[in-house]
């Protein structure tokens, strides 16, 4: 029996667990794992069934419940159960210290005025961007979340945003063209 534990924000327990526990029924169905919610604790632990068939199915459900806990749409979190999608969770403060005022200014820089910015990096990459607490969540294909987390830490370097835009139309034109060229032959 294979299990995981995830230690999630208080107020993300009910993201997870939903509507009459519509969300954690989901999730435990889809992935044929039991999520054993702790809220004491604060915490999920993701265990397999005797009838789980993939030897990923745990680690795929963390990664489920990893992502809903950085404040992605658990739907959109469901994407995780694909193989080829992956979350990748920044910690703003391992970069910038516990200065609230520096990682306040920061995730502002990544969520740009009115959410432009965080808009156009999800539409330019094609990933679901989350910015919660002291963390910015990127949910995607590699190639997209490697894209995204190019431009994010562009941004959180200081890097002018006109400059990461460039970046982003730059990397999604490559990307068209390589899909367009394996389309052809």
């Amino acid at each position: 029996m294979n299990e995981e534990y995830v230690k999630v924000p208080h107020e993300r327990l009910a993201v997870i667990i939903g509507t009459d526990g519509e969300t954690k029924a989901l999730i435990e169905e889809t992935m044929d794992v039991d999520l054993l919610v702790d809220t004491e604790d604060s915490s999920v632990r993701i265990v397999s069934r005797p009838t789980t068939e993939d030897p990923l199915a745990v680690w795929k459900g963390r990664d489920i419940v990893k992502a809903i806990a950085r404040g992605i749409n658990p739907e959109k979190a469901l994407r995780l159960r694909d193989d080829g999608v992956i979350v990748e969770i920044i910690d703003i403060s391992e970069a910038v210290g516990e200065s609230k005022n520096t990682q306040q200014r920061l995730k502002g820089r990544v969520i740009g005025a009115e959410g432009r910015t965080r808009s156009l990096i999800e539409s330019l990459t094609g990933v679901t961007l989350s910015i919660y607490g002291k963390t910015i969540a990127i949910l995607g294909t590699y190639e997209e979340v490697n894209d995204a987390k190019r431009a994010v830490d562009m941004l959180l370097s200081g890097k002018p945003h006109s400059g990461v835009y460039r970046f982003l139309e730059k990397t999604q034109k490559e990307r068209k063209r390589r899909e367009f060229l394996d389309r052809i032959q």
